[in-house]
C-alpha cells in the first residue's frame, strides 16, 4: 500500500484530480473501477466526455509501468475500451491525442513477453476495434498505427480471445474502404489473412468476425485462390505420407467458405475463377476415394484429405444452387460461375464417382438377395470404392440435382451420357446418407421438368429380372440388371408416364 500511495504521488494531479473528482473517490483504484462501472452507460459515457476525462486516462497509461502496475494498467483500458464505445467525441479525442500509438506500444510490450499477456492485449485491441467504427479517419489512423508488421504478429498469437477482436478490427477497416482492402489483399497484407485463418483453424473462433473477413477477401475479392495456396502443407510427410496433399489450414478455409456459401446463398454471386478454383481442388481430391476405408462420420471426418473432397464438394453444391431464373433471362456473374463448372466437365466427373462407388445400402441388399437366388447375371460388386464419409453420395446427387435446375442443355447431356439410370438409383432411403431420397427425387424431377426425351426414356423402361423389396416398392420402383452393361439399376414398375 506504501508503494502503490507514493506511485500515485508521482502521478501530475492534472491526470489523477480529474479521475478523483468524477468518481469521488481518493485513490486510483477505487476511481478506475468506479469509472468503469459508470461508463458501461451512454450517460455516463457522455458525462465524463464533458469533463475531459480520456486525455486523463491517456496520460495515466503512459505513466505505468507494466511489471509493477499491472491491475491499474488493466483498469485503464477497460475504461478506455468503454469510453470508446459508441462515443463519437470520444473516439475524436482518441484520434487527436494519439491514441493508436499509445495502445499500439502497449501492445507491443505484452506481445514481447515470453508469454504474452492475452488480457492486456485483447483489452487494447477492444480499445481499437471500438473507434474503428467511428469512421475513416479513425480507420485510416488504426491502420497507419498497426500495418503490416503488428497485424502480423498480433495473427500468430494463437488464442482465440485475440484473433477474434482483430478479425473484427480488420473487418471495420475494410468493409466499407477499398484502398484498405487492396492493400490487405497485396502481397505484404495477405500474410496477416494467413495468420488469422491458421490461428483459427487450431483454436476456433467464438465470434463471426472472421467469417464476415474471409467473406469478404475471399468472395467479394478474387483472393481465395492465393490465400488457398499459401495455406499450402508445412510438412509434406505428415501422417506417413496420407493426405499429404492439403494442410489442414486448407480444410479449414474450405469449411468455412463452405458455411458463409450456405449461409448466403443467393446474397453472393460467384467469380468465375472462384468456382475453377474450386473444381481443381475437388478434382485433385479425388484420389483419396479409392484409398479409404469405410467411414461412418459425417464432416468433418478429421482426416484432412477427406474433408477437402467433402467440403470442395458442398461448395460446388451450393455454386450450384444459384437461381439461374431470373426476371427478363439476365445473366450474372454467379451463372457464369455454374457454366464454367459444366463446360470443366463436371458431370461427367460426378457421374462417373457415382458408378464407381458402392450402390446404396438398399439396392446393395436387393443384389445380394437376387445372388442368393442364384442369379448369374448380376454386377460385381466387389470393386466398388466405399464412401469417403457419410452423406458423400447424397452430396454428389446434390450437385447433380442443382445442375439440372432449369438447364436443358444438362437434362440432354446426362441423358446421352446415360446418366438417366444412375440418377434413378439414388430415390431411395440410405443411412449412410441421409436425405439421399429426397436429393434424388429433385435431381429426377429437374431432369425430367420440360424434357419430353427424358420422360419418354422413363416411361419407356422395361423390366427384365426384377428383384422385389418393400423399400423400393413403395417408390414404385424395382431393381433391373442391364443386360449389357450388367449394371444393376432402379426402373419404374408402375403404369407408364404418359406427358399431357
Amino acid at each position: 500500500m506504501k508503494n502503490s500511495a507514493s506511485f500515485e504521488q508521482s502521478i501530475p494531479e492534472r491526470i489523477t484530480q480529474p479521475l478523483f473528482s468524477a468518481s469521488n473517490s481518493c485513490t486510483l483504484e477505487t476511481s478506475l473501477e468506479t469509472l468503469i462501472e459508470a461508463s458501461k452507460s451512454v450517460e455516463g459515457r457522455s458525462n465524463f466526455t464533458s469533463q475531459n476525462i480520456l486525455p486523463c486516462v491517456l496520460e495515466l497509461i503512459q505513466c505505468l509501468d507494466y511489471i509493477s502496475n499491472n491491475a491499474l494498467q488493466l483498469s485503464s483500458l477497460r475504461l478506455l475500451r468503454n469510453l470508446c464505445a459508441g462515443e463519437i467525441r470520444n473516439q475524436n479525442v482518441f484520434i487527436e491525442q494519439n491514441g493508436v500509438g499509445v495502445v499500439s506500444s502497449i501492445l507491443q510490450n505484452a506481445m514481447l513477453l515470453f508469454d504474452p499477456d492475452r488480457v492486456i492485449i485483447r483489452l487494447g485491441l477492444q480499445v481499437l476495434a471500438n473507434v474503428s467504427l467511428a469512421g475513416e479517419e479513425h480507420q485510416q489512423a488504426i491502420w497507419c498505427g498497426l500495418f503490416p508488421d503488428k497485424f502480423v504478429s498480433l495473427a500468430r498469437i494463437r488464442y482465440c480471445e485475440i484473433s477474434d477482436p482483430l478479425s473484427m478490427i480488420l473487418y471495420n477497416l475494410c468493409s466499407t474502404n477499398s484502398e484498405l482492402v487492396a492493400s490487405l489483399c497485396s502481397d505484404v497484407g495477405l500474410p496477416i489473412i494467413e495468420e488469422i485463418t491458421r490461428t483459427t483453424s487450431l483454436v476456433g473462433f467464438k465470434e463471426d468476425w472472421v467469417k464476415l473477413l474471409l467473406s469478404r477477401i475471399c468472395l467479394e475479392e478474387p483472393n481465395f485462390t492465393r490465400l488457398f495456396s499459401a495455406l499450402h502443407p508445412i510438412d509434406s510427410s505428415k501422417d506417413g505420407g496420407k493426405d499429404m496433399s492439403f494442410s489442414s489450414e486448407q480444410a479449414f478455409l474450405l469449411t468455412i467458405i463452405s458455411e458463409i456459401l450456405n449461409e448466403r446463398i443467393g446474397d453472393i454471386s460467384i467469380p468465375k475463377d472462384f468456382a475453377s478454383c474450386i473444381h481443381r481442388i475437388f478434382q485433385s481430391s479425388i484420389p483419396i476415394i479409392s484409398s479409404t476405408p469405410i467411414c461412418e462420420r459425417s464432416l468433418p471426418t478429421g482426416r484432412t484429405a477427406v474433408d477437402v473432397l467433402g467440403y470442395s464438394l458442398n461448395i460446388l453444391r451450393d455454386i450450384c444452387a444459384q437461381d439461374d431464373g431470373k426476371e427478363g433471362g439476365r445473366k450474372d456473374v454467379s451463372e457464369d460461375a455454374v457454366d464454367v463448372l459444366l463446360c470443366l466437365g463436371l458431370i461427367d466427373l460426378l457421374l462417373g464417382i457415382l458408378r464407381d462407388i458402392e450402390p446404396p445400402a438398399i439396392v446393395k441388399k436387393a443384389i445380394q438377395q437376387a445372388e442368393n437366388e442364384n442369379r448369374t447375371d448380376l454386377p460385381n460388386t466387389s470393386k466398388s470404392c466405399p464412401c469417403p464419409y457419410k452423406g458423400f453420395r447424397r452430396d454428389i446427387v446434390a450437385v447433380i440435382a442443382n445442375c439440372l435446375y432449369r438447364k436443358k442443355h444438362v437434362q440432354d447431356d446426362i441423358r446421352k451420357k446415360n446418366g438417366v439410370f444412375v440418377l434413378l438409383q439414388q430415390c431411395v432411403v440410405d443411412e449412410n446418407n441421409p436425405f439421399l431420397r429426397e436429393w434424388g427425387i429433385w435431381a429426377v424431377r429437374n431432369l425430367l421438368e420440360g424434357n419430353l426425351e427424358n420422360k419418354k426414356l422413363v416411361a419407356e423402361l422395361e423390366v427384365q429380372g426384377p428383384v422385389n423389396m418393400p423399400e423400393i416398392a413403395e417408390l414404385g420402383l424395382q431393381v433391373e440388371v442391364d443386360p449389357k452393361t450388367k449394371a444393376a439399376k432402379l426402373v419404374n414398375a408402375t403404369r407408364p408416364f404418359k406427358d399431357n
